[in-house]
């Protein structure tokens, strides 16, 4: 881990990992995965759940993508995530940042697995066609509650059938390319809105789900309803499996970047048969 951190420091990177204070840092770390944070610390956005500062963003750090290419080359990274906040103050969103950073990660480290775990960009499809478009091999983005409870809990931007058509867009755009999204439990919601959620996901063509424990992280966002037991998280892993999904990360810990190699190996590793290799 240390030889990790002092590389970010390095570069001037930040991880989600870290900021995030997450529980699976030395796992993840330990196995050469990183996520990246890019395009700055202050969301346009205000998500009822979400402890990100909110407000008006400086300009995106033209070298952020090359700094991040060189940290990846370094370390030797088998498996990055890139994700972001929300820039609705960016024409495309923050889209060709994306793209500009997965082609020099990809051009530095051709071995390198690269997922971005992105905003909605307002639904517009050309702007999630720049990011499918620049050779990344898993493409993400959180659905993050039930229907009935997106209203309440996401910024009044977001939406969830929006997020359904995001992910529909990225499977019609390239339909070999992985897709992902998670849910948050513990928000208030009953059993069969999150398994509609599941089946909705499912009919969008996602292919990897995470099912995770909502946690409050201050005072200030939604509190929590529920606390979901280990036998439910199971419960939901099972029911997704029989909704056909390739990979299902259910634990109260989970967070969407955790497993990830490993989700992606499954996808893979099911595709074989179907493609002859």
């Amino acid at each position: 881990m240390g030889i990790i951190a002092s590389t970010l420091r390095k570069h001037r990177l930040h991880t989600v990992c870290e900021e995030a204070l997450c529980p699976n840092i030395s796992e993840c770390w330990g196995k050469g995965h990183t996520t990246f944070m890019i395009l700055g610390d202050i969301c346009t956005r205000g998500c009822r759940f979400c402890s990100v500062k909110r407000g008006k963003p400086s300009s995106p750090d033209p070298s952020e993508p090359y700094r991040i290419a060189l940290a990846v080359k370094d370390l030797g990274l088998k498996y990055v995530v890139l994700t972001s906040v929300t820039r609705d103050d960016l024409p495309d969103g923050g889209a060709s940042h994306y793209a500009k950073t997965i082609h020099l990660i990809k051009k530095l480290s051709p071995g390198t697995i690269v997922e971005a775990l992105t905003p909605d960009f307002n639904g517009v499809k050309n702007h999630i066609k720049i990011v499918i478009d620049s050779g990344l091999d898993v493409f993400a983005h959180n659905i993050e509650t039930v229907e009935r409870l997106t209203p309440l809990i996401r910024d009044p931007r977001a939406g969830y059938k929006q997020s359904l058509r995001v992910l529909s867009y990225a499977k019609e755009l390239n339909p070999s390319i992985i897709t992902k999204s998670s849910i948050l439990v513990g928000l208030g919601e009953e059993k069969e809105e999150i398994i509609q959620a599941l089946r909705d996901l499912r009919e969008a063509g996602v292919d990897i789900i995470v099912i995770s424990q909502y946690l409050r992280p201050t005072p200030k966002q939604v509190p929590v309803r529920k606390l979901y037991a280990m036998k439910e998280f199971k419960e939901l892993e099972r029911i997704a499996y029989t909704l056909g999904f390739s990979y299902v990360h259910a634990h109260p810990l989970a967070r969407t970047s955790h497993k990830a190699y490993e989700a992606y190996k499954a996808v893979i590793a099911r595709r074989r048969p179907r493609d002859g290799s």
